[in-house]
């Protein structure tokens, strides 16, 4: 039979892990391209041949998602697979048009065939949407395994968006790990707390590879998921968490639905400043869902060391760059202490937008006042440190889970958000894994 030749659509995390589980060493398949869309910049490389394998000695080209038609018609695809996650269910239906309308099949590969099984206990955690809250559920996971004496090593969802090859396995056990693998500021938002707690961290491209060193140091594998993607290791507990802000989306984006319709645990965040009547729709739609599932309800508690830098003041509010951008939020943890703690007025940030980050706005035209903390790249990052110093304002508000104050040279004074999980309710996350 003759091999039926591959372009797998992606954005530098999911596409890699289907190749390397699925088609890496698959005699049947050719994979003749990757696609890349969603983050900045991720276009233009090759998966190198040094992870791609035998089959394939130079590499794999990654080319734009812009260029799929053409790229069907000039490599003579047979088989498009999607790959990559946060997408309305519309959309994933509109590529799946663009790709039979060129001749190709299209694919979701389910979880049967994409997750690994571990040698050791697995808890994920998953979400409906970007910027649902599954980092600080992670880490209130990890505290409790902590507090019950196991040593639970996490293993986050993929961002190489670097040098692949130099990526293919990460292992972060200090601060200055961070810089040894010249992370984004993306990456150091959801590495950066995990690390300052004491907690062992890995993430990369290879993650059978990283599994069997993440299974060496570990009573508890934890997977800490991006987006809103699936586990790439099977798991013996699965908690998904929920945004209320973005009620009804639980039903709508691909693969949130799935995450919902697997777990054994929902959690429903950030209830203090959602509204009752969304909360319940969430609460609904679950049930409608999986009514096996568990629902815990839980608070996204803020917190700011010095209000007073707030209260009255014109603020800049900066949040996690994903959250805004494919994430489709409006607002984050920034916006909710500006309110909270009485700021005077929030400032445009796109009135000192400059270069990358004023093409943020306009690829994202729901943005309006807030500053996404976009740091694809030094260059991203420089032009966010001089939209900030360039804005007029009393004092810089920072939603995002890591202190840019360490890697922005900001020339005003910055107050940085604090957010946890706080269970509300009987069910709380302690419970949870005592049954578990």
């Amino acid at each position: 039979m003759a091999k039926r030749d591959v372009i797998i659509i992606g954005a530098a995390g999911r596409d890699f892990h289907n190749f390397n589980l699925f088609f890496r060493e698959n005699s049947e398949y050719r994979v003749v391209a990757f696609t890349a869309a969603q983050i900045p910049d991720i276009a233009g490389r090759k998966y190198p041949a040094v992870l791609a394998g035998k089959q394939y000695p130079g590499g794999i080209a990654i080319y734009d998602e812009a260029e799929l038609p053409a790229l069907i018609a000039r490599l003579k695809a047979d088989v498009c697979v999607m790959a990559y996650s946060d997408l309305p269910h519309e959309e994933v239906m509109h590529k799946a048009s663009i790709c039979n309308a060129a001749g190709a099949d299209f694919w979701l590969m389910g979880v049967g065939q994409t997750m690994l099984k571990s040698t050791k206990p697995v808890i994920a955690v998953c979400a409906v949407r970007t910027g649902s809250g599954k980092s600080q559920t992670t880490r209130k996971v990890v505290e409790v395994l902590k507090k019950k004496g196991l040593k639970p090593v996490v293993v986050r969802h993929p961002m190489p968006y670097g040098d692949l090859a130099e990526q293919a396995v990460e292992r972060f056990a200090a601060l200055k790990d961070m810089d040894k693998y010249k992370c984004t500021i993306e990456e150091r938002e959801e590495y950066e707390l995990h690390i300052a707690s004491g907690t062992v961290l890995y993430a990369g491209v290879d993650y059978g590879a990283i599994l069997r060193e993440a299974e060496k140091e570990a009573d508890v594998v934890v997977w800490d998921g991006g987006n809103n993607d699936t586990s790439f290791y099977k798991p013996d507990l699965l908690i998904v968490v929920a945004d209320p802000h973005r009620a009804g989306h639980e039903m709508k984006y691909y693969p949130g639905e799935t995450n919902v319709r697997m777990a054994d645990v929902v959690v429903i965040n950030k209830v203090d400043s959602a509204k009752p009547e969304d909360v319940e729709t969430v609460k609904n739609n679950i049930a409608r869902m999986n009514p096996r599932a568990k629902i815990l309800l839980a608070d996204s508690e803020i917190s700011v060391a010095n209000p007073s830098m707030i209260k009255g003041k014109r603020v800049l509010v900066v949040e996690d760059g994903p959250t805004l951008t494919h994430g489709g939020m409006k607002y984050g943890a920034g916006s909710v202490a500006a309110v909270r703690f009485g700021a005077k007025e929030v400032v445009d940030a796109r009135k000192w937008a400059i270069g990358s980050i004023k093409g943020t706005y306009a690829k994202y035209p729901h943005l309006e006042k807030i500053l996404p903390a976009m740091g694809y790249s030094l260059k991203q990052i420089k032009e966010l440190e001089a939209t900030i110093n360039a804005a007029d304002c009393d004092s810089v508000i920072v939603g995002t889970p890591i202190d840019l104050g360490k890697l922005l040279q900001i020339n005003k004074p910055v107050v940085r958000v604090k957010y946890d999980l706080k269970e509300k309710g009987p069910l709380t996350i302690e419970k949870v894994l005592e049954k578990f």
